[in-house]
């Protein structure tokens, strides 16, 4: 960068007559300065670290410290406190006021996630974080499924197609759950449970619980 500045430079020079090069010489040594001192603090600026983020993606590592209901818990991260909000899956509501209240199999769909990851040292594979703050993430375990597979064939939650399959990650998981319906597992023993993204609306926004 700085060799190219400096040919540049010279032979512009060499091309002006001769009365002009006083005062255009000045000008021209004052430009290189500039440029040389913009091209030294470009070249010395140190590279982004590869590998924390790709394409929206990222991953988190720590130890999960409370689990909330069947798609939610905190993971401590280096020492501070990170929301999760398992991706592609939704579970049971539990009670969180007198306006809204739970669903049916809540409480059974959060210990079994606590089964799963209470107390254990997990390496997370994130998207993004929702409007609440939340690390939309899947969680890998050691056997080679995820949480949210889990949770999912087990009947203790649905797949997310809220919105058309907006928030679908894992192609896998409407087949598990077509075959946690037809073993009635979990909250497939209900002949017709209730979605949670239509609790959410019809039962907490609209009161027709």
């Amino acid at each position: 960068m700085k060799q190219l500045l400096q040919i540049l430079v010279s032979r512009l020079f060499a091309r002006l007559p001769k009365k002009f090069r006083g005062p255009v010489q000045i000008g021209l040594a004052a430009l290189v300065l500039a440029g040389l001192g913009v091209a030294s603090a470009y070249e010395g600026q140190a590279p982004e670290p590869a590998g924390q983020r790709a394409e929206g993606h990222y991953q988190l590592q720590g130890r999960v410290v409370h689990v909330a209901d069947g798609d939610t818990f905190t993971l401590m991260v280096g020492g501070r406190q990170e929301k999760i909000r398992m991706a592609s899956i939704d579970a049971p509501e539990t009670t969180k006021n007198r306006e809204r209240p739970g669903q049916p199999m809540a409480q059974v769909s959060k210990d079994a996630l606590a089964e799963l990851v209470a107390g254990k040292t997990l390496a997370l594979d994130c998207y993004e974080k929702d409007r609440y703050g939340r690390n939309v993430c899947d969680v890998p375990l050691a056997d080679g499924t995820t949480a949210n597979q889990r949770q999912v064939a087990a009947g203790m939650a649905w797949a997310n197609m809220e919105g058309r399959g907006k928030f679908m990650r894992d192609p896998s998981l409407p087949g598990l759950e077509q075959k946690a319906r037809q073993a009635r597992l979990g909250l497939w023993r209900d002949a017709d449970p209730i979605k949670p993204w239509a609790w959410r609306y019809d039962c907490w926004q609209k009161g027709k619980c």
